[in-house]
């Protein structure tokens, strides 16, 4: 799970409280497509806590949480294999 937040004091707090309470935690500067300017990456929190722990310190450092893999994703069935040719509707096939 990854937190994202826009000051370094406070990914290193955060990083710090995860420690503290026994979770894996690691800050590392995140580059967002069409950033050109190195100061104004934010920084990422990666982090194995529970997700209602990290939501509450995310709200807390006003930052926002950027999950592995939506969880709405992972319960889906899987899709259908394609179809193999074009479905003709109102013409039999030719030959």
């Amino acid at each position: 799970m990854r937190a994202i937040l826009f000051d370094a004091d406070d990914a290193e707090a955060m990083a710090a409280r995860l420690r503290a309470d026994g979770y894996q935690a690691s800050v590392l500067r995140e580059r967002l497509a069409g950033e050109d300017d190195d100061e104004d990456h934010p920084w990422a929190v990666l982090t194995d806590a529970p997700l209602l722990m990290v939501e509450v310190l995310v709200d807390e450092y006003d930052g926002w949480l950027d999950a592995d893999e939506p969880a709405a994703a992972r319960d889906l069935p899987p899709l259908p294999p394609l179809p193999e040719a074009p479905r003709r509707v109102k013409r039999p096939p030719l030959g």
